[in-house]
């Protein structure tokens, strides 16, 4: 293996855990400061939470809804060209055609937006006696999968609920990507239960590194998130861990590690395509 191979298949991700506020300027001033950090620290590829500019809620989405490009985008731009880093803008609600989106814009080292990905599966849930979140009250479904290259590899893009959607993370695996990264905010009763789970089996399933981006943990909220950023690798293991507190949280990628694990595991090779399949309906 040549030596710019080599180089090429190792690449440093950060994850930002932000603590947000119901004070927009302060979250983009405190992102901005934390993208910094972890370029500083080597990052080329940096991941910010769900909704990292505004309160979790129904209520506050249409308050805090921008068009793309707006004001948080433009932070992201400036961010991802002044520290030569890819940048997942974690989400934001956005506002286009008197529909509201909950989306994850893209940016490149160049401060271009490669791509937004408006969240496919809205969380609706009713867990009788613990949370119930009705998303569709004021936000529309996305309706087509988000995928971007870096120098790296494939990289699929999925928000919070698209994570328990198993044929999303295998469509993104079926298009050669090697990263798949959540910005989520998981609560108090779904973190615990499900939030490492399925991480570890979206990893484990498609033989891929899986990143997570959470709020902090913020007990006065209304809506209390989980924390915990997470990353893990093509065997399953989380390899690197926040807590509930507002941090960055490193891991090297390593796709000869990746290379390795499938070639031990053949399982793409050894999957039945004569039985079974998984195709998207919309190919991009």
């Amino acid at each position: 293996m040549s030596t710019l191979v080599r180089a090429m298949s190792k690449f440093r991700l950060a994850v930002v855990q932000l603590h947000v506020t119901n004070v927009k300027a302060d979250n983009l001033s405190r992102a901005r400061r934390l993208i910094k950090e972890a370029a500083g620290k080597g990052s080329q590829v940096v991941v910010l939470p769900e909704c990292f500019n505004s309160p979790y809620g129904t209520s506050f989405f249409p308050e805090y809804a921008e068009r793309i490009p707006g004001e948080s985008t433009q932070m992201l731009s400036e961010s991802a060209k002044e520290n030569e880093v890819y940048l997942v803008g974690g989400s934001i609600p956005e506002e286009d055609g008197g529909k509201l989106y909950n989306t994850c814009p893209v940016f490149g080292p160049d401060g271009g937006l490669m791509l937004k990905h408006r969240k496919i599966h809205l969380f609706d849930i009713d867990v009788p006696g613990k949370i119930r979140f009705q998303e569709s009250e004021t936000l529309s479904p996305g309706s087509s999968l988000s995928v971007f290259e870096t120098p790296f590899c494939k990289v699929g893009v999925g928000i919070c609920y698209d994570m328990r959607f198993a044929e999303l993370a295998q469509l993104y695996s079926k298009k050669g990507c090697q990263l798949l990264v959540y910005p989520g905010a998981f609560n108090m009763t779904t973190g615990p239960a499900h939030w490492e789970l399925l991480q570890r089996g979206r990893a484990l399933d498609n033989q891929v590194y899986v990143a997570t981006a959470s709020p902090a943990r913020d007990e006065t909220a209304s809506y209390v998130a989980w924390g915990h950023s997470t990353v893990v690798n093509p065997w399953g293991e989380v390899i690197s861990k926040a807590e509930s507190e507002e941090a960055v949280v490193y891991a090297d990628i390593d796709l000869q590690y990746l290379s390795d694990v499938r070639q031990q595991i053949p399982i793409t090779a050894q999957r039945r395509s004569d039985l079974y399949s998984v195709n998207a309906v919309h190919e991009d």
